[in-house]
Parts: C-alpha cells; sequence; structure tokens
C-alpha cells in the first residue's frame, strides 16, 4: 500500500474555498444583525427616552447598550475577516491573496466600515445615521 497523499482535486479545493466564503458570509450575517440591532435599539430606547413623561431608563443606556451591539459586531467581523484571509492564504501558499476578487470579503470591509460610521454616530450623537 503506498503511504502517498494523492494529487490535489481542483474541484474540492474550489469547494474548500466555497465553504471559507460560505463561513465568511455567515459571519456578515452575525455582525449586521448585531450592528443594526444595536442602532436599533438605541434609536428606540433614545425615542421612547425622550417622549416618556417619566424616565423608565437612565438617559445613557439607550447610548451604551447600542455602542455595545455594534461594537460586539465590528468585533466579530474583524476576527471573521482575519482569519479569512489567514485560510485563504493557507490555501493557496504560492498564490498571493486577491481579496478585490473576493466578494464576501469586500463586503465584510465594506460593512465593517458601516459599523464604524454608525458608532462614530452615536458618540458624536452627529451625521446622516442620527
Amino acid at each position: 500500500m503506498d503511504d502517498k497523499q494523492p494529487p490535489v482535486n481542483d474541484l474540492s479545493l474550489e469547494r474548500t474555498i466555497f465553504a471559507a466564503e460560505r463561513t465568511l458570509m455567515a459571519w456578515i450575517r452575525t455582525a449586521l444583525s448585531m450592528i443594526s440591532f444595536g442602532f436599533t435599539i438605541y434609536k428606540f430606547m433614545k425615542m421612547f427616552l425622550a417622549e416618556s413623561a417619566t424616565s423608565v431608563i437612565r438617559a445613557q443606556e439607550p447610548r451604551n447598550v447600542g455602542l455595545t451591539l455594534i461594537s460586539l459586531g465590528n468585533f466579530a467581523l474583524i476576527v471573521a475577516a482575519i482569519q479569512h484571509v489567514r485560510y485563504m492564504k493557507r490555501l493557496n501558499p504560492d498564490k498571493p491573496y486577491r481579496f478585490w476578487k473576493d466578494l464576501s470579503f469586500i463586503v465584510a470591509c465594506l460593512l465593517l466600515l458601516l459599523g464604524f460610521l454608525m458608532f462614530g454616530s452615536i458618540i458624536l450623537n452627529t451625521g446622516p445615521f442620527n
């Protein structure tokens, strides 16, 4: 019996790459949910606080909850993108990783930018999202 590894099949490599992209897309969905939920809670609680006659919640709670969820979403997306790049480089060590050809990575970066804009918008209490 021969102990040598079989030659790498191009289709198996493609399936593995697609699986890595699906994993990143799952993290994108998770991060998008956290970021949008954090921003929605912030806006809803802020509106509720402004319209209520009696204060049920503290004035800074909407901001703190929103910032926490947005931060968690951004953090998860950063870690997932780094993990994705490392994994893609490990799959093809002889070829450079071309991120501009990886649509899921581009979407992750754009969502991360949006998350930072929302975070800054809440911190500064200004901007297009406020």
